[in-house]
């Protein structure tokens, strides 16, 4: 069975180029890798919901590879359809749609995403076939997705009401029912990117079986690194991210400002970029390049001397230590949640917790010879493991394989207890 292809349905509300970040981005390299191996993949998504949040249709186009069909499922209403979603944890007007392609697909795996509005957690039990869900966000635990309490703190302690109303956002009202519990009962394996994560969830109230298997960065399509010097030729340090708050650029700024002689180049754009330019204004050695082609990105991760990652929010996955690692390029991380995870079990970089310790790894990297080297080769050496394309749909389809072989057999769900054990050579809570 395990050299059979297979039907696979992803659902997702973001798929690019209907899409803001790394949930659609994933979604995207699951179909096409999944396709290049010979599977049939359906996608479904929300471009409603997209084009709510973003003020109109997008901008651009994404390529996908034959044997992957992608489905606009339409929410009458638009606005009003999404905010029924949203409060009721139900398709709701998107459910007929919904219904129709999930209960006659015939598909052996549906592979849920984020699918906060296309369905919510009532969707789960749509559709026959291996049921999995990514734990690609925070969502199913955390109403604003990223367990960022107050706009200000990581969240430790729940006070979802008021911290909703800070974010600006309508209170949740499914979350104060059992449909969570009861919409879960219907995955037969949460894929958790990090173990971190997935003890996140288990601590806040998810059940059943969960697997590790990290996310993954795709070469495909991306031409090679251009040839020429970055930054002149001087040796600089890189972030690659959104500009937002909680990615923490306003933390390390002023590391660099008091260290002239170490530069810093900043990757991207986003909604904090005015504050952080603020902050930066004066210091010859901060440069913001704004958004980078993959091209271009792949130049400035194998020039730079480390790429900086000072995340303050609970990472599910690290995906810009992956694409460093891909260089050879170590990183410097923020030593919390799944960022500490990865370096600590893979090596690659050094971590940090306070400005000192920051000030510290830099100089660590520009003075120690051979350093840089050395944890370049461990980065790579992950990302050939774990973190490219390649192991991850191996890894991915061994456990899609005993899964199903474990359904058609008819074996008991397991049950949930504490603890970790293996899954086709993957960490499994259960």
């Amino acid at each position: 069975m395990s050299d059979s292809p297979l039907r696979f349905c992803i659902v997702s509300t973001f798929y690019p180029p209907w899409n803001f970040g790394g949930d659609g981005i994933y979604a995207h390299r699951l179909a096409n890798g999944l396709a290049r191996r010979g599977h049939r993949v359906t996608v479904l998504h929300s471009p409603s919901a997209y084009e709510m949040l973003a003020g109109g249709p997008p901008k651009g186009a994404y390529h996908d590879r034959d044997g992957v069909e992608v489905h606009g499922i339409p929410t009458p209403l638009g606005s009003l359809g999404l905010l029924l979603t949203q409060q009721l944890g139900y398709p709701c007007l998107q459910a007929p749609a919904l219904r129709s392609m999930l209960h006659d697909g015939a598909y052996d795996v549906i592979h849920y995403n984020n699918v906060s509005l296309l369905g919510g957690p009532q969707v789960f039990r749509y559709g026959r076939g291996l049921k999995l869900c990514t734990l690609i966000e925070h969502w199913l635990v955390c109403p604003t997705h990223v367990l960022w309490k107050f706009n200000r703190e990581v969240c430790t302690r729940p006070s979802c009401v008021r911290c909703q109303l800070i974010h600006r956002r309508p209170p949740q009202w499914w979350r104060y029912t059992g449909l969570m519990r009861r919409a879960t009962r219907s995955i037969d394996a949460f894929i958790g990117p990090s173990l971190f994560t997935m003890r996140m969830h288990r601590e806040r109230g998810i059940r059943g079986r969960m697997v590790q298997l990290p996310l993954f960065d795709s070469r495909e399509g991306v031409p090679p690194a251009a040839s020429r010097r970055q930054n002149d030729g001087r040796p600089y340090f890189l972030f690659v991210g959104r500009l937002e708050k909680i990615k923490g650029v306003q933390t390390i700024i002023p590391t660099f400002r008091e260290t002239p002689e170490i530069e810093l180049l900043i990757a991207g754009t986003g909604n904090y970029e005015s504050e952080l330019r603020r902050l930066a204004e004066g210091a010859a050695n901060i440069r913001f390049l704004g958004r980078a082609s993959r091209a271009d990105l792949e130049a400035l991760y194998r020039d730079a001397t480390a790429t900086v990652v000072p995340s303050l929010c609970y990472e599910t996955f690290g995906i810009i230590v992956a694409e460093s690692f891909c260089a050879s390029t170590p990183v410097i991380v923020y030593a919390q949640s799944s960022l500490e995870e990865i370096v600590r079990t893979h090596g690659g970089g050094l971590m940090y917790r306070t400005p000192e310790e920051l000030r510290a790894a830099l100089n660590r990297l520009r003075e120690t010879p051979g350093l840089r080297d050395r944890l370049g080769r461990e980065g790579r050496a992950a990302y050939d493991a774990e973190f490219g394309e390649e192991p991850f749909l191996s890894h991915y389809l061994d456990v899609v394989y005993a899964l199903l072989e474990e359904k058609r057999a008819g074996s008991a769900a397991a049950q949930a207890r504490d603890g970790v054990a293996m899954l086709a050579g993957r960490p499994l809570f259960e």
